[in-house]
Formats: C-alpha cells, sequence, structure tokens
C-alpha cells in the first residue's frame, strides 16, 4: 500500500449510522391527547400568490368600471349630440314656416301692387337663403350627414323657388292673359310645394329611422316644416286670381269688381254628430259635453270667385266672459264647400244651462250679400245623451 492509497479514508461507511442519528433527533414528539396544538401555517409561497390573486381582481374591476365609465360618457355624449342637432333645425324650420305664412299673407293682400309685391317676395328669398348658410353651419352626427345635406338642398329649393316667384311676377307685368300669366307664376310656386313634400321623404323621414335605429326617443321629434301649407294655393287658378287682383291695383283698380261672396252653411256639435238647428229651442240642440267636445263647421264660397283666408269664429256666450275661438280657410274656390273644427272648449260654468252659440263668417272683399254669413244656436249643454 503507498502512502497515497493510506490518506484515503472511508468515512462513507458512517453516514447511515449519522442519518439515522439525525432522523431520530428531527422527529418531533406528539403532543399528548387533548393537548395545545401549535398552529398551522401555510405553505411559504402560498400569501404571496393570494396577494398577487387579489391584486389581479382589482385591477379586472377598474378595468371594468373604466370601461362602463367610457361607454356612459360616450353615450351621454351621443345623446346630447343629436340633441343639439334637432334642437337647431328645429329652430331653422320655424323660422323658414314663418316665411310660408309671410308670403301667405302678401298672396292674399288687397290692394297690394305688383311692384310691392315682387320686392316682398325678393325679400322672403333672401331670408331663406339665410336659413340656408345657418343650415350649412351646422354639424349633423355622422350618421345623419346624408339626411342633413338634403336638408340643405331642400332649403335651398324654397331660396330658388321664392326668387324664381318674384322674377315670374316681373315677367308678366306687361301681359294681358291672365290665365297665361297665372300658369306661369303656378309653375314657380309648385317648386315650394316640392320642397315640402321633399322635406318629409328626404330629411324627416330617414332622420325619425335613424333616431330610433341609435335608441335616441326622447329629445322631441323630427320637425315638419311647411312653405307652403296649402297646396291649393300653388294652383294655376289661384294663382290666376292672384295676378287678376295684383293688376287691378296697379293700374289703379283698388276696389273688387264681380261677385264676390261667403257663406254659412252649417255647424254640427261632435262627437254627437247633432246637426245645430237656428230656429230651434235649447232643448232641441241638447248636446253632450265631454272632453272630445267639438263643433263643425261648413262654409261655402257663394261667389264666382276663388277666396283667400277667410276668417270663421265661433262663440259661446258665457259669463262673464264669453269663449271666443277662431279659425282660417286659406284658400276656397268658386261653388267650393271647407270645413273647420273647434276644438279644446271649457265648458265648466254651462251644465244644464241654456246658453247661445253663434257662428260668424267673414265678409270676403267685395261681398256684397252678408246675411247668410252667421247663424245665433241656442244650445244647452248636459253631462248625458
Amino acid at each position: 500500500m503507498t502512502e497515497r492509497d493510506s490518506d484515503i479514508e472511508f468515512d462513507f461507511f458512517d453516514e447511515p449510522e449519522t442519518e439515522e442519528a439525525s432522523e431520530r433527533v428531527r422527529t418531533p414528539r406528539r403532543p399528548p391527547p387533548g393537548g395545545p396544538r401549535r398552529p398551522v401555517r401555510p405553505p411559504q409561497g402560498l400569501i404571496p400568490m393570494l396577494r398577487l390573486a387579489g391584486l389581479i381582481a382589482f385591477v379586472i374591476l377598474a378595468v371594468v368600471l373604466l370601461v362602463i365609465g367610457i361607454r356612459g360618457c360616450a353615450s351621454s355624449g351621443k345623446h346630447a349630440k343629436y340633441q343639439g342637432y334637432i334642437q337647431n333645425v328645429r329652430a331653422i324650420a320655424k323660422r323658414s314656416d314663418q316665411i310660408g305664412k309671410d308670403l301667405n299673407a302678401a298672396l292674399s293682400a288687397t290692394g297690394i301692387k305688383e311692384a310691392d309685391l315682387e320686392a316682398k317676395i325678393n325679400s322672403l328669398a333672401a331670408q331663406e337663403q339665410q336659413e340656408v348658410a345657418q343650415a350649412v353651419q351646422l354639424g349633423p352626427p355622422g350618421p345623419l350627414r346624408v339626411e342633413h345635406d338634403h336638408l340643405i338642398e331642400v332649403l335651398k329649393l324654397r331660396a330658388s323657388g321664392l326668387s324664381m316667384l318674384a322674377g315670374a311676377f316681373r315677367q308678366t307685368a306687361p301681359s294681358r292673359s291672365a290665365t297665361t300669366s297665372g300658369r306661369l307664376i303656378a309653375d314657380q310656386a309648385r317648386l315650394l310645394v316640392a320642397s315640402d313634400v321633399n322635406w318629409d321623404f328626404y330629411f324627416k323621414e330617414p332622420t325619425q329611422l335613424e333616431l330610433r335605429r341609435q335608441g335616441i326617443s326622447d329629445i322631441g321629434g323630427v320637425p315638419d316644416s311647411s312653405i307652403i301649407p296649402n297646396p291649393d294655393l300653388a294652383s294655376t287658378l289661384a294663382m290666376t286670381q292672384v295676378w287678376r287682383r295684383v293688376h287691378g291695383a296697379a293700374t289703379g283698380g283698388s276696389s273688387v269688381t264681380g261677385n264676390h261672396g261667403s257663406a254659412l252653411v252649417s255647424v254640427t256639435a261632435l262627437p254627437d254628430g247633432k246637426k245645430l238647428s237656428a230656429s230651434g229651442a235649447a232643448t232641441d240642440n241638447q248636446i253632450t259635453a265631454s272632453t272630445d267636445l267639438a263643433f263643425r263647421v261648413v262654409v261655402s264660397d257663394s261667389g264666382a270667385f276663388q277666396e283667400f283666408n277667410v276668417g270663421v269664429t265661433l262663440t259661446i256666450q258665457k259669463s262673464p266672459t264669453p269663449i271666443v275661438l277662431r279659425r282660417k280657410i286659406d284658400i276656397i274656390n268658386a261653388g267650393e264647400s271647407k270645413t273647420v273644427t273647434f276644438t279644446n272648449i271649457d265648458l265648466r260654468g254651462l251644465f244644464g244651462l241654456p246658453t247661445t252659440v253663434k257662428v260668424d263668417v267673414a265678409p270676403v272683399p267685395g261681398e256684397k250679400t252678408t246675411t247668410n254669413n252667421s247663424a245665433d244656436y241656442k244650445v244647452i249643454f248636459s253631462l248625458g245623451g
């Protein structure tokens, strides 16, 4: 055996005995039955994992709340944008409607001269052009851009129609043919009627559909707009009469000639459908009082000419102040009958008491016979049939 070999120690033969001794030392003692027990501690890696899971859950909750908040703000912003746009359109529609009312008043005015009428219509055309400019400045919501373009086109058509209408009156000023002149003027007036149709078909209806698609229903609805409320005013017959009246005034003929007239035909209480008798007693004209109470009045043009803005007034005698309601027939042709209806009648204090209902049809210019323009009806309002 060499010296190197003698240096090798075979101490590994002692390891089993050492390990066994160590195991015996480490073996914990069992506590006696019923004695105190040491608390069981979770594994060393479990607490950090629980903390990490809690942090992740908090982050997820925060993200969900943030997304909900962003969506809520976006929804609120979208609603405000649509609401603001419709409010601006409503203001434009109202002003354009007023331009139409002013046009109707000018065309039906008695004694107006051609030059004055032409100037008035040109002024209305300029006002309508301002509405075009207002519409161009609006910023519609994205889904309504096409509809908004149609809105601008409608307003441009109205402005152009008014300008061309004024031009038609100027062009026909030296003419001697009322029928030919009326036809030319009516052609331009029908452009205004077309604008009313286009407003409904290309703007109002598709805009309503889009609002429903967007889930927006509490902003008041899409407004109507009519620059010619009564299309009959744009007829050749109507414009022929306008031309005759205007040129009669232009040549110094301010007085209305020919057979003109209006007449009261009948008065019916609704919803009973009871036709009132001017010669009957109050008991003969007993009317059931209800929230649906209305009076339907039929008026006829008893003359040979077309008439404009025929006023109709209904008066119910009541103390201390009578009930007075007024309506107007924009246009009525010779021999034609038209109906106006009076609603929203407050009958408090009139139940069971005889009273009088009076209906008056205002005489038209040049009307000579007015005995058939009004009638008094003795009535009694009851709560039951």
